[in-house]
């Protein structure tokens, strides 16, 4: 008889934050800090796994409250211990209008737990993640883009933002806290990091100057770069109108485009969206409609997307990774979206994308802000706009408790644990709000 596999033998869970730059979307300016959770696992073979998701109290309570189902069983029961967490559906409106309320409905908590376990049962099997998913290992590397974003003047604030890197060699660190609000600025941005980290695609994060402001923009990238794969995500701020005249007038340069437009008149985004691309013929992607299977069947029954970016921590590791497979065999592209995040994240993407069959798109990341703020004593690095798959089982990294502590004492002396990107906003504009319609300097 074969011998089981290792039990669980302690879970902790760790909220942990990091520093960020004022960066900018239609859901105002990133504030000093972002927030994480992270899930430490050890078995009783002395291995540790980890995992790590989105921040906030609710996702923490969540998680805590698991510990039960997960100490004691046997890691390679790990889809029964996942089955047991999920809970069932909750009606929510989703995130169709980016409204950061309803991210906590959209997260699935679970994947960090998910991920901590894979880590575990790959280090038992001597097999790295990205082998255990889906179909499989795929690809040896994965092809990351550009994450381009505007940045208000941090020095408007009494805020304790990273200050300007002076003094580095790094082009990329030298420049990444500094404002970043024209489109000539943008190009800077993106060829600093292209000088250090080799990216040969970009994605601008648009909802935040008038629509006209960034059509200029994607113009000046593709004319400083006419070889890369260019997108934007103006994160459903435009009407259907403004994102056919706009789409349209930027068609020569995209590769796609990201979530052009909102609900309205009482259509749905994905009805919304499925006109855009009959009016168009450019091809969608989307970490907004499609954020579970009963969106996603709706989302590809309309023909209003050709790229689900199936996010890990949206949809599990496993959930991704089969986003992937029926991508494959039915002819749309797959990719991910991604949130700010520690270098863990990095390596849950890394695997889910190496184990997706066929061509993908070039994987999401805010990974490049981040940088330097890693938890792990071997972090995965981005070199040739590309991460390599760990020759080391499991995620592949290990991570360092000193660093976990220090970012978990930074965590509590915040003055709250949930994103909220209308704070920092205020101190740009008096009274901003909120509204899914408007980029989130047009008022």
């Amino acid at each position: 008889m074969a011998s089981p596999t290792p039990k669980v033998v302690d879970m902790r869970v760790v909220p942990v934050a990091g520093y960020d730059s004022m960066l900018l979307s239609i859901s105002g300016a990133h504030s000093p800090w972002f927030t994480r959770n992270l899930v430490i696992l050890r078995d009783s073979a002395g291995n540790t796994g980890a995992g790590e998701v989105h921040g906030g109290k609710p996702i923490t309570e969540a998680l805590e409250s698991f510990v039960p189902k997960v100490v004691g069983r046997n890691i390679g029961d790990y889809r029964a211990i996942l089955a047991s967490l999920r809970p069932g559906r909750t009606e929510h409106d989703g995130i169709q209008e980016m409204n950061l309320k309803n991210l906590m409905y959209v997260v699935r908590s679970e994947t960090a737990i998910e991920c901590a376990l894979l880590d575990l049962l790959g280090q038992f099997m001597d097999l790295p993640i990205a082998s255990l998913l889906g179909s499989g290992k795929q690809r040896d590397s994965v092809l990351i883009l550009g994450y381009l974003f505007y940045a208000a003047d941090s020095a408007r604030t009494d805020l304790p933002y990273p200050q300007t890197e002076t003094g580095l060699s790094n082009p990329w660190f030298k420049i990444r806290r500094k404002p970043f609000l024209t489109p000539e600025s943008i190009v800077e941005q993106a060829v600093a990091a292209k000088e250090y980290y080799g990216f040969k695609d970009f994605k601008l994060k648009g909802g935040v100057m008038e629509p006209e402001v960034e059509v200029e923009t994607v113009r000046q990238l593709a004319g400083a770069f006419p070889d890369a794969r260019i997108n934007i995500d103006p994160n459903g701020a435009w009407s259907l109108d403004q994102a056919v005249r706009h789409g349209l007038e930027m068609k020569p340069f995209l590769t796609y485009i990201e979530d052009p437009c909102g609900p309205e008149k009482g259509y749905s985004s994905r009805e919304v969206m499925s006109e855009f691309k009959r009016a168009t013929n450019i091809p969608v992607a989307t970490n907004m409609i499609a954020t579970d299977w009963r969106q996603l069947h709706h989302a590809i029954v309309l023909n209003a997307i050709d790229i689900p970016l199936a996010d890990p921590h949206f949809w599990t590791m496993e959930g991704a990774s089969r986003v992937a497979q029926l991508c494959y065999e039915w002819g749309l592209a797959w990719g991910s979206h991604s949130n700010s995040h520690f270098d863990v994240s990095l390596a849950i993407f890394t695997h889910v994308a190496a184990s997706v069959p066929g061509d993908i798109h070039a994987m999401d990341t805010h990974w490049i802000w981040q940088d330097g703020q890693q938890l792990a004593m071997d972090p995965l690095v981005i070199r040739e706009g590309r991460v390599q798959i760990p020759d080391r089982p499991g995620l592949g990294i290990e991570v360092d408790m000193d660093k976990v502590e220090a970012a978990h004492r930074l965590y509590k002396t915040l003055p709250c644990g949930e994103r909220n990107d209308a704070m920092a906003m205020r101190y740009l504009i008096k009274d901003w709000k909120f509204d899914p319609g408007k980029p989130c300097m047009a008022r």
